[in-house]
């Protein structure tokens, strides 16, 4: 239940980004997926609130991702890979999945 409302809001959050930048934005999902799926038991509203920070695919938001979710005690190795996937560019569809769904 908690995980499907943090992926609600997740959703509702990445809706924001995809009218802000439609053709080339970040996939803070795809971060987000991968800690939830590797880490169960990590807080998804840090989870979140790190992959939002990492998506803007600077050094300095991958470090600041990369350091709330070991915060929150995520493994090292899935925090570092989580947040390098942040700002990778969706597919060339220019649509996000959260958008496509509808």
């Amino acid at each position: 239940m908690r995980l499907a409302a943090a992926l609600s809001g997740l959703v509702l959050a990445l809706g924001g980004a995809v009218a802000a930048a439609p053709a080339a934005h970040a996939s803070p999902q795809a971060c987000f997926y991968t800690v939830l799926e590797q880490h169960p038991q990590a807080n998804p509203e840090v989870v979140e609130r790190a992959c939002l920070t990492g998506a803007l695919g600077t050094e300095e938001a991958i470090r600041s991702c990369y350091t709330q979710l070991r915060r929150d005690y995520v493994p090292a190795v899935i925090a570092m890979e989580a947040c390098r996937r942040a700002p990778q560019q969706e597919r060339q569809g220019g649509r996000h999945p959260a958008v496509a769904r509808e």
